[in-house]
């Protein structure tokens, strides 16, 4: 047990009082998906810029030199207007907490078809902020459809910078495309019943993210042993990816409600965790 804290841990309560416990520079990763222009009712939780500012600093401190956190998040379209409320988060994080914009990622997904005057919505954005340059980076790698076929490899060498135009040489040599590739920063998801996870319990939190949208960001930005926080846990969905990737967890949900859920899914996994929330 830590000083401050417990690890693999889900603190039932608003994420400040979580955050006001622990230490600066204390967690490797923050993967999290806030509760963005009220676009859901959270049994009762509001949400607004000011409280996010205050969140977004205490998430800066404690977050470790050269980690990496990833903000899932989207926007409200208010009287005909995108809010770009994602976007002043984006901007605050980067302007005024010190964190690094790594990456602007975007998470695809198929929609309910609202029958606006304008095109389905089919993503929302993950920022991925660093304090610092990233420590980690492990990519997720895909089957490349180019594999095996040849390719030209053009090589210069030269014995040094002033003569390089007299004694540069270049070779064309024969090389095979590997088998796989980084893949790009859109990532896609199908998403619902028996996509997002086969956790039924857990479609009853309103928005969930893919379980294997959390597993691909903890997999790319964090080491085994890690210490991974979600401060608006919701049904646990990154405090499950962070377990089974041999990862250490540490959560915050305000409903009790959630929290529930969040435990129902993480005892599944291993009795230990039966006892992981605390009031």
């Amino acid at each position: 047990m830590d000083v401050y804290f417990s690890r693999n841990t889900l603190y039932c309560e608003d994420c400040v009082l979580t955050l006001a416990r622990l230490p600066p520079n204390s967690v490797d990763m923050i993967l999290t998906s806030p509760p963005y222009d009220n676009l859901r009712e959270y049994d009762g939780i509001n949400w607004n810029f000011q409280i996010f500012t205050t969140i977004a600093h205490e998430l800066a401190r404690v977050l470790k030199v050269g980690g990496v956190m990833v903000w899932v998040v989207g926007d409200a379209t208010i009287k005909g207007s995108e809010t770009f409320s994602s976007l002043r988060q984006a901007l605050y994080f980067k302007d005024h907490c010190g964190l690094n914009a790594h990456d602007t990622m975007i998470y695809q997904r198929q929609g309910i078809p609202l029958n606006h005057k304008r095109y389905e919505q089919h993503f929302e954005y993950m920022f991925v902020f660093s304090k610092g340059r990233p420590s980690y980076f492990s990519p997720i790698r895909a089957p490349c459809i180019w594999a095996g076929k040849s390719k030209l490899n053009r090589s210069v060498s030269a014995s040094s910078y002033e003569k390089k135009a007299a004694s540069s040489t270049i070779t064309n040599k024969p090389t095979q495309v590997k088998p796989d590739k980084v893949i790009g920063n859109v990532w896609q998801y199908a998403t619902g019943g028996g996509c997002s996870t086969m956790d039924k319990i857990a479609f009853q939190h309103p928005a969930i993210f893919p379980e294997k949208l959390a597993l691909d960001h903890i997999k790319s930005w964090s080491a085994e042993g890690a210490l991974i926080y979600d401060p608006f846990a919701g049904s646990g969905t990154t405090l499950k990816a962070a377990y089974l990737l041999g990862r250490h967890f540490l959560g915050s949900e305000l409903s009790p409600k959630y929290c529930q859920i969040a435990q129902e899914r993480l005892a599944a996994l291993s009795p230990t965790l039966l006892s992981c929330i605390q009031y």
